[in-house]
């Protein structure tokens, strides 16, 4: 994370802005411009070339989804640019689509009620800053909603594979593990993202969608 973290805030709502204003300066982040439109977040972020953009979904012009496409075109731009998205709703396609934005990682979708909780609001900006990828738990259970237990597909070599994707272990450290080749891990990692539904637009999110259907359907998960 930067000594001093350069931020650009989006927000319609004058109050909420000004609020989220005072509270990124109150925890040390230098907010470089507080904008309340898609376009103006835009150019704000081509000017002031921030380590962090902060900004809700629904934005002027279009209040649908504007703001989440401002997000994804800077991304385009720039992959390594840190994004937080705030939504009044759990909408997981645009968790999705915004996991599908850079490399997955460096971006955040959080719920604007968790805002209020502010020491883990202001941890999950830094982590996010940080390069790491936050998803708030509601959204993160209507990914994972299923009709059934979409593990019953796996073979049992499958299963062991993705327990240890699961554990953060590369491709390579799972065929030294299990004593196998590495392609042979490519192979079945393939199998497990087709078997899960996971199309190939970008391996990385693959891997951190994988793991989460695994958490969530594993035999010891509590989850449901």
């Amino acid at each position: 994370m930067p000594a001093v973290t350069r931020v650009v805030l989006a927000e319609d709502e004058v109050l909420l802005r000004e609020g989220l204003v005072g509270l990124l300066d109150r925890f040390g982040f230098d907010v470089r411009a507080a904008v309340g439109s898609a376009p103006a977040l835009l150019d704000a972020a081509r000017v002031h070339q921030p380590h962090l953009v902060v900004t809700d979904i629904r934005m002027p012009p279009a209040p649908r989804d504007a703001g989440l496409r401002a997000a994804i075109t800077l991304r385009t731009e720039r992959p390594d640019l840190a994004v937080v998205v705030l939504s009044q709703h759990v909408q997981a396609e645009y968790a999705a689509a915004l996991l599908d934005s850079g490399d997955g990682r460096g971006v955040a979708y959080l719920l604007k009620d968790r805002v209020a909780e502010l020491g883990e609001f202001i941890e999950n900006l830094r982590k996010v800053v940080d390069g790491g990828t936050v998803i708030d738990p509601d959204v993160v259970r209507r990914l994972l909603r299923r009709p059934a237990d979409p593990l019953a597909a796996l073979s049992p070599r499958e299963r062991e594979v993705l327990a240890l994707v699961a554990e953060g272990r590369s491709n390579t450290a799972i065929a030294a593990g299990l004593r196998v080749t590495e392609a042979a891990i490519g192979k079945h990692v393939g199998n497990i993202m087709t078997k899960l539904g996971l199309l190939p637009d970008d391996d990385t999110n693959r891997r951190v969608l994988a793991v989460l259907t695994y958490l969530h359907h594993r035999p010891d998960s509590t989850g449901g």
